[in-house]
């Protein structure tokens, strides 16, 4: 069973407000897809805490409706 791109965007972005997300379906089966994320969350955080928070966003969906998830997050930079 696979999560729509619709989906997983909206359970990234009730997690990270006032973010810059970005979903692209890397294979166009909507089971394969790259999140970039750039939020004011992430700053002071490392890459594992980062990505911990994305998984926890997910709400248990890796591994199950979505199979994988190629993660590019960082601190939201300003002008």
């Amino acid at each position: 069973m696979a999560i729509p791109a619709e989906q997983l965007h909206a359970l990234l972005a009730a997690a990270f407000p006032d973010s810059d997300i970005r979903i692209d379906d890397l294979a166009g089966d909507g089971d394969h897809y790259k999140a970039t994320i750039r939020s004011d969350l992430f700053t002071g955080k490392s890459r594992v805490a980062q990505h911990q928070m994305v998984y926890a966003a997910l709400k248990g969906k890796m591994g199950g409706e979505l199979h994988a998830l190629a993660l590019d997050t960082a601190p939201r930079t300003r002008p």
